[in-house]
């Protein structure tokens, strides 16, 4: 082999045992002085070869290491899938109603997903309310001028059943209305449950 071509192999350092630039008077990780030439460390000392040998274990063992961590890291968030965050509108609640209007849940629907349940009078059993949902401009206008248009809602009934289909993706206000004149003094306590329920794979729902 040439000195050209043995000028260009790395060595090692003779306490870290770092590889060492072909030309290096010192190592670049320790500082330590006196590199030896790749040639020349098979007549180094045994004690010299054997900690150069130990250190590259340790070394290779932790890339082992941190490979395998990065691996099963990996595997562990495809196993578990994304985090599990409660959505608002999957809830269950009791709500007093007192004469008009209450908002009870606040969310976002995605165009083609449900929020699907029911709601049941307690006090007085089976007195009359209407549940509705509004979309975030339709909510705007019921709060500022009492004119928003719901984008669903049910009859005045003791109870009822909750399908809501969103037609497009937005805020959706859902909406407890009591029916009976203000003069009534009638506050109601409504049972509420709702579930958010995705369209994917539920084409079929009725």
């Amino acid at each position: 082999m040439g000195a050209s071509a043995q000028g260009s192999v790395w060595g090692s350092c003779r306490y870290c045992g770092t590889a060492v630039a072909p030309d290096a008077t010192a190592c670049g990780l320790c500082g330590a002085d006196r590199p030896i030439p790749a040639s020349a460390l098979s007549h180094e000392p045994v004690a010299v070869r054997r900690r150069i040998s130990l250190f590259n274990g340790l070394r290779a063992a932790i890339m082992v290491g941190v490979a395998v961590a990065l691996a099963w890291a990996l595997v562990d968030a495809v196993a578990t899938g994304p985090p599990n965050v409660a959505d608002p509108l999957t809830t269950s609640g009791t709500y007093t109603v007192a004469p008009g209007m209450v908002p009870i849940l606040t969310g976002e629907v995605t165009g083609g997903d449900y929020v699907v349940g029911n709601f049941t009078s307690l006090v007085p059993y089976e007195a009359d309310v209407a549940l509705s949902a509004y979309n975030s401009s339709q909510w705007s206008n019921l709060v500022q001028n009492g004119s928003g248009v719901p984008a669903w809602s049910t009859p005045s009934e003791g109870s009822g059943r909750i399908v809501f289909t969103a037609e497009y993706t937005d805020t959706y206000t859902f909406v407890l209305t009591n029916p009976y004149p203000l003069a009534s003094h009638l506050n109601l306590t409504v049972y509420v449950a709702t579930q958010y329920e995705s369209n994917v794979g539920n084409e079929g729902f009725g």
